[in-house]
């Protein structure tokens, strides 16, 4: 299998030595857990456009405060009403355009089993996405995130999906009580 045109393999190798590249030296990184570790809970609507694999889906992802200039790490796990599951990490950026409104970009790669579900054209999916949240004083936000995951041609079929998620998230220190 060659890198013809539309090979999906050159952008991957290419994004991985850039990310090799985001590894942060010494003192680049801002102090640990600075802007503090979320846990976000989500439902919604996985391939939210499709009536006939529409599925109820539901997410828990953990984003520790550590970050690397911006970039935020961030891992996760989705199952639908379907048995499809999807475990992944990737990076996110807040942007806070007010005190209390954020959006949050996010890229990320994974593993896919479908079960009863969509059949996504292979196991390695990938993921990106932009989420919209209020943040209130105590800093738990309430938003709504949207994102396409598919396997970006690595297959010979590429459905992908899109998905509609309410979300919650809430600081770890809330949730353990500091």
């Amino acid at each position: 299998m060659g890198y013809g045109r539309g090979s999906a393999r050159p952008w991957f190798a290419a994004a991985l030595a850039c990310g090799l590249g985001l590894a942060p030296s010494e003192g680049a990184a801002q102090s640990s857990y600075s802007e503090g570790s979320y846990l976000s809970f989500g439902v919604g609507a996985f391939d939210a456009f499709d009536d006939d694999t529409r599925a109820t889906q539901f997410e828990l992802q953990f984003r520790p405060g550590l970050k690397w200039w911006l970039l935020q790490p961030m891992v996760g796990a989705s199952v639908t009403t379907d048995g499809s599951v999807y475990g992944y990490g990737g990076i996110s950026v807040d942007i806070n355009l007010t005190p209390y409104l954020v959006v949050r970009p996010s890229v990320a790669a994974g593993a896919y089993e479908e079960g009863d579900g969509k059949d996504l054209g292979g196991t390695l999916q990938f993921r990106s996405g932009i989420e919209v949240a209020w943040q209130f004083e105590n800093r738990m936000r309430l938003g709504l995130e949207f994102y396409h995951r598919s396997n970006a041609g690595i297959y010979d079929d590429n459905p992908g999906e899109e998905s509609l998620m309410l979300t919650f998230a809430a600081p770890w220190s809330l949730l353990l009580g500091r």
